[in-house]
């Protein structure tokens, strides 16, 4: 067995570093989009109607069904609810 140290979950089981990083971005987005449904109390399908999706949609976001959301759909998700995205981009350690 192995003792590498990983800096992120995603660092440990995507095969790539550009599908961690992938897979970190669309984490972030998709945690912002639940928490801001939470807070705002809104129900699956008013928050269906607001995004331009279905409600299943909305459940498989709630649910953290992450391989079914690329980084355009989160995005566009969010700009609907309200939310500014930044981004930060560094140069790797």
């Amino acid at each position: 067995m192995s003792n590498q140290r990983f800096a992120s979950v995603w660092d440990a089981i995507e095969d790539t570093p550009e599908e961690a990083e992938n897979m970190k971005l669309r984490s972030v987005l998709m945690t912002a989009l639940k928490n801001h449904l939470t807070h705002a109390g809104l129900s699956q399908a008013q928050a269906a109607k607001l995004f331009g999706v279905t409600q299943p949609r909305i459940s498989d976001l709630m649910r953290g069904k992450i391989n079914l959301f690329g980084l355009d759909a989160l995005v566009n998700m969010a700009t609907a609810a309200g939310l500014h995205i930044e981004m930060r981009v560094l140069e790797a350690a």
